[in-house]
């Protein structure tokens, strides 16, 4: 299926369908069926097209935050059994936002593999590999070439069910589904040479059957991933953290300062680095903010020092303007 502009392309017991996107009665929201979504449509008739009535329960669905300072979030798949997160080995690692990718991955439901692309244009990807995996616990991690064929073996047989490639532009990941789908089917494009990013060449989600069975899912280059509700999947991807934790003094320790903090003891003794621990930190901040636009007790219980320290602000103010 493919959703856009209010209507959709449906792939329907009878064939290909397209049908309009009303707005849901009594509320005059909009329907949002995404790709991937399984839908209700009410046939069309002698003066009216299709039209779908329901989006049907989700099994799975990646979902971020929007960009606005809103509470709203985006989904950008339905109903994945596997989420590919793609990265070009021809530029230099962003764990950080390999990290990002993974948490989105884990919280949706599905299985997460990181596929690290043009590897004939890597110097050392066994190393970049090694590195990555390093910060994905639990995820297989493939290097792969669509120029040579390497890897793409392995990564079929991995592949599974309704598959989705998530990553920015540039990664590869039209030319990696092409490969994939074992013909042209996906819009490719040059990266630019001055700064190495890619252009959006997919403008839009669609679903494609694979050859070896299942469906991809190709993706727009995402330029910004935010997190929204996604404590799982944060979990999931700072695992070690999680148990390194367990042998914290407190059990409320927010790995800061505390004493006795078996996270801040790792990163003395070079178990964890401080570079994962301040991305833990960032992420989980940036999650508990993005949870407190819908919740408005968390909300206040984050303004609520600001609003001390302003008041604190406020009496300094005033006792040094009375004794001036």
């Amino acid at each position: 299926m493919r959703a856009e502009r209010g209507l959709c392309d449906i792939v329907a017991e009878t064939g290909p369908v397209r049908a309009m996107v009303l707005p849901s009665s009594g509320t005059g929201d909009r329907l949002t069926p995404c790709t991937g979504d399984w839908v209700a449509v009410r046939p069309a008739g002698p003066a009216t097209s299709a039209t779908v009535v329901a989006v049907l329960q989700r099994q799975s669905a990646v979902v971020r935050s929007t960009s606005s300072r809103t509470s709203h979030a985006q989904v950008l798949a339905a109903n994945v059994d596997t989420v590919a997160v793609a990265v070009s080995l021809t530029d230099p690692l962003n764990l950080g936002r390999i990290e990002r990718m993974l948490a989105l991955a884990w919280e949706s439901g599905a299985m997460p593999v990181v596929v690290l692309t043009k590897a004939d244009r890597c110097a050392d990807p066994a190393s970049a590999a090694s590195e990555v995996a390093g910060v994905a616990p639990g995820v297989e991690v493939l290097v792969t070439s669509a120029t040579t064929g390497e890897g793409l073996d392995v990564l079929t047989a991995v592949l599974s069910g309704t598959v989705v490639l998530l990553g920015p532009s540039g990664a590869g990941k039209s030319t990696l589904g092409n490969r994939l789908l074992g013909e042209d089917l996906l819009a490719t494009g040059t990266v630019r040479g001055r700064d190495g990013k890619g252009r959006h060449t997919t403008a839009w989600r669609e679903l494609v059957p694979l050859p070896h069975g299942g469906v991809l899912l190709d993706t727009p280059g995402l330029r910004g991933v935010g997190l929204h509700d996604a404590d799982d999947g944060l979990d999931q991807v700072f695992a070690e953290i999680g148990e390194l934790a367990r042998d914290c003094r407190f059990a409320d320790c927010a790995h800061t300062t505390e004493p006795g903090c078996g996270v801040l003891a790792a990163v003395e003794d070079g178990r964890l680095t401080q570079r994962r621990l301040d991305s833990y930190h960032r992420l989980q901040r940036e999650n508990t903010y993005a949870a407190a636009r819908t919740d408005a007790r968390l909300r206040a219980e984050l303004e609520r020092p600001l609003k001390q320290i302003a008041r604190q602000v406020r009496a300094l103010k005033q006792s040094s303007h009375f004794k001036a």
